[in-house]
């Protein structure tokens, strides 16, 4: 009787959009305190553009090969929501308005590597990466391509093989520690957080797989590559029907990828 009791109390919102609002007075907050905290978080905007196409070439678009080949869309106003015991009791900008949040993908990818692991597609994270890739076919759009000029080149992707390649794990790649070597849609591994030492670039020693971190997104990319290739469907597809959808997500988030990180995975 008493855990019904307490379990009647609780509140927990529906699906998106099937959310109760109370006012801070009905949950024992101080209104003028919220306001204030409001206009706190209103002042502290971000001064930076609200282009994010200006911004990234501002900032990560000055690093080597830093153009940008994923979509670019304006961000908002500042927009918040404040909650207590589930129900929201202030709110401000535009809360449903789609706007750009990046690294929120390493936790979408994350999941997806999880899910492959609870599916038994990968037995143990401590597993090399290279026996699970089977080669991987790049996608081209331009049919016409003049087969002599690539004559002797790579026609498919093995980005686990190699002396040093060869040795990374899963556990290495999602620990960011695999320091894994090469060029993955067009952006060399070097290139995200150059060393400012320009010797170094391309021609650093390498890093035993496990033995150090570093933060690196074309290393996040190659994770994403690899987790696609043993699931065999897009992740943003994995992400939505095992997580998303269960979770009562919203219908308007997307999960973009690169203009030209696409792969044909069983003839699709």
């Amino acid at each position: 009787f008493l855990v019904s009791s307490v379990s009647a109390q609780n509140y927990y919102p529906g699906k998106w959009g099937d959310w109760e609002k109370k006012s801070p007075s009905e949950l024992g907050l101080n209104e003028a305190w919220i306001d204030s905290a409001i206009h706190y978080a209103q002042k502290m905007e971000s001064n930076n553009p609200k282009s994010m196409e200006e911004n990234h070439y501002g900032t990560f678009g000055r690093e080597p090969f830093g153009d940008g080949i994923g979509p670019f869309k304006d961000r908002g106003p500042q927009t918040g929501i404040i909650i207590k015991d589930g129900y929201i009791v202030a709110e401000w900008g535009e809360p449903f308005r789609v706007d750009m949040t990046h690294s929120v993908t390493k936790s979408f990818l994350s999941y997806t590597v999880g899910l492959a692991y609870d599916k038994g597609l990968i037995r143990d994270v401590n597993d090399n990466v290279d026996p699970y890739m089977a080669p991987i076919l790049e996608m081209h759009w331009d049919d016409n391509r003049n087969k002599a000029d690539h004559y002797g080149s790579p026609k498919v992707m093995e980005p686990f093989k190699g002396e040093h390649n060869s040795k990374i794990t899963w556990n290495h790649l999602l620990r960011q520690t695999s320091d894994w070597e090469g060029t993955l849609w067009g952006k060399p591994d070097w290139a995200d957080r150059p060393s400012r030492d320009r010797s170094e670039w391309g021609k650093r020693e390498r890093k035993e797989p496990g033995s150090a971190y570093e933060y690196n997104d074309v290393r996040v990319n190659i994770l994403a590559l690899a987790a696609m290739n043993v699931l065999r469907e897009p992740l943003p597809k994995v992400l939505r029907e095992n997580i998303m959808d269960k979770i009562g997500a919203s219908p308007t988030w997307r999960w973009q990828g690169y203009e030209n990180s696409w792969v044909v995975i069983d003839g699709q």
